[in-house]
């Protein structure tokens, strides 16, 4: 039998990737999805977690980041909390992917690209705690 979610709470280190990266592979991987969908999804929670460790915490203390997987009626749905700075990605200003690589600004790709690989996104402040839900849609893997 497939489990149909598992949650994961990995410390505030980037040190934590392969942790998150093993066990995104081992529930695509038990879900059947194609290597393009696991891909997507991969890249896309990779990038937000790596932006919470690097730029959510304004302390050298350690957080935990909470992160929800569940699968729903062929749809992936992704929670990730935490309790780091107030962001919402949502609103990130979308990179100048036109203009030369080395004239580009730094940052925000990685949501961007996030943003283009996922089929919906929601943002919301609850307390001290910042909660993005991501959807995936997952038919035809």
């Amino acid at each position: 039998m497939i489990a149909d979610s598992v949650s994961l709470e990995l410390k505030n280190s980037l040190s934590e990737l392969s942790t998150l990266g093993s066990s995104l592979e081992q529930f695509g991987e038990a879900l059947g999805l194609s290597s393009k969908i696991l891909f997507e999804i991969s890249l896309s929670i990779e990038e937000l977690f790596s932006n919470i460790v690097s730029y959510g915490y304004t302390d050298d203390a350690v957080h935990w980041i909470k992160l929800a997987i569940s699968h729903e009626d062929e749809m992936l749905i992704i929670r990730l909390e935490d309790d780091g700075i107030p962001f919402d990605p949502l609103t990130a200003e979308k990179p100048d992917c036109e203009c030369p690589i080395e004239q580009r600004k730094i940052g925000n790709l990685g949501i961007h690209l996030t943003k283009k690989f996922m089929d919906d996104m929601v943002y919301e402040r609850q307390g001290n705690k910042n909660i993005l839900t991501v959807k995936k849609k997952i038919t035809g893997t």
